[in-house]
């Protein structure tokens, strides 16, 4: 089983079974180890002829069966039986919000792995991490990642964007052919940086990356819109519209998406509680932002997933 999961950082093992996390076990801050515990992002993918299978998974969280692009279960348990004939594609996205642990799949017939697309890392927030999307394949990098055909990392952390540098130093270290950066909900939100620091601190974020990626393509994208927040002055004095003006003067040459772009004032009602979208407001980001990703690499084709 181990072979055909992808998106984790490393599986712990524990009493028999395996733990994924999406950032190394480490000196991490309590919260940023948390949730990267969450596995925003896994999943199990494999091509096979078989009719069903059922794997043993402890968690709260949904996991959703997905067989050649269409949902077929989600639940916390995966036990699907009556497939079709012949050969099929399928991926099993872990909950996004919720821990894990791993026991025996088990799968009557071949297994086998799924061709890797272009490898990206999106690092966010709980707006990347998609905690109120419909299910786990419905999160917005995970809709962007089956219609581009694109193999993705998910380093959404809840409430913990704080462009920590262990988090700089495990994307500069992971491969990827594309890395999108969406910052600055969380800075605003715990006050971590003043006008003097936010810009150096993303500068310096952006530089340890780059000594592993100097050419990898790097979307930055600033704070959606929060209706709430825009004019509202955190601790130390900076409303979300200072943050995102922060944000993009730090960009230096990155392409850079305005956040209310994606997710405007007009947009406003997709949002559950001011600031984190619904099921559709995810689907909408998903729509807005794959054809600001699909041209960072545009000798890709996009494509639906089979």
């Amino acid at each position: 089983m181990k072979e055909f999961l992808r998106g984790h950082a490393e599986l712990v093992e524990r009493d028999g079974r395996l733990v994924p996390r999406r950032l190394p076990a480490g000196p991490l801050h309590p919260r940023l180890d948390d949730v990267a515990r969450m596995p925003a992002g896994v999943r199990l993918e494999f091509d096979t002829d078989a009719r069903g299978f059922a794997w043993d998974v402890t968690t709260t969280g949904d996991l959703d069966v997905v067989v050649d692009g269409e949902l077929v279960s989600r639940s916390p348990t995966v036990h699907v039986d009556g497939l079709p004939g012949g050969r099929k594609r399928v991926r099993i996205w872990l909950p996004q919000s919720s821990p894990v642990s791993l026991g025996e799949f088990r799968l009557r017939g071949e297994m086998t792995p799924v061709p890797e697309g272009p490898r990206w890392i999106a690092y966010g927030s709980s707006i990347t991490q998609c905690r109120l999307a419909a299910g786990p394949s419905e999160t917005w990098p995970a809709l962007v990642a089956s219609e581009l055909g694109w193999s993705l990392r998910c380093l959404g952390f809840a409430g913990e964007c704080h462009l920590d540098p262990v988090v700089a130093r495990y994307i500069r270290d992971t491969e990827a052919d594309v890395i999108s950066l969406c910052v600055g909900v969380n800075i605003h939100g715990a006050a971590s940086f003043s006008a003097r620091s936010l810009g150096p601190a993303l500068e310096g974020f952006v530089r340890t990356i780059r000594e592993g990626h100097p050419d990898t393509p790097i979307l930055l994208t600033t704070p959606l819109h929060a209706p709430g927040r825009e004019r509202q002055p955190n601790a130390l004095g900076l409303t979300l519209a200072d943050v995102r003006a922060e944000v993009a003067g730090a960009a230096h040459g990155l392409p850079v998406v305005p956040g209310p772009s994606i997710l405007g004032p007009a947009d406003a009602g997709l949002l559950a509680d001011g600031l984190h979208p619904g099921a559709e407001g995810y689907r909408l980001i998903a729509r807005r932002l794959r054809p600001h990703l699909a041209a960072l690499l545009p000798h890709t084709n996009p494509k639906l997933s089979k």
